[in-house]
């Protein structure tokens, strides 16, 4: 059970927005995808939400960016789960360059835990909160934002 979870990425041709670079929203699906990878590395896939009778939505996005991603490079979103309330969780993130680990953006999602179809808060199951370590801030992964050249 992988308290911290990585998610890698390729950066697309399509991911690119008109200044050059990574757009904004692209850093957005890749936090949600790894997210969701995370959850189904637990035992938490989509199917097993549904079959509960609730998901998790997002209900507010912090995010950082510190520098950029081009076409072609490697990329992986560094996730963690900071915290977890009666309704809510927090998740923490990194997107770091691969190559020279270079810490692109960092973010943190609140997620509330909603019943399906009828979108009400629902309490974070036990089973559900048990199946993810809480990394707390003293234990998180630390990355320089600007590396030295060499």
């Amino acid at each position: 059970m992988p308290k911290i979870f990585e998610w890698r990425h390729t950066v697309q041709p399509h991911e690119i927005d008109d200044q050059g670079h990574v757009g904004n929203v692209e850093y957005l699906r890749w936090l949600q995808d790894a997210a969701v990878e995370h959850s189904a590395a637990q035992g938490w896939p989509k199917e097993r939400y549904l079959a509960s009778g609730a998901v998790f939505v997002v209900r507010a996005h912090q995010i950082e960016y510190l520098q950029p991603a081009f076409v072609g490079e490697e990329v992986k979103v560094v996730t963690w789960v900071s915290s977890f309330a009666r309704f809510t969780t927090v998740r923490k993130y990194q997107v770091v360059r691969e190559r020279d680990n270079l810490l692109l953006s960092k973010a943190a999602t609140t997620w509330a835990f909603v019943s399906w179809p009828n979108r009400l808060p629902k309490r974070c199951p036990p089973e559900l909160i048990g199946a993810f370590v809480i990394v707390s801030d003293d234990q998180e992964p630390g990355l320089s934002p600007i590396r030295p050249a060499v």
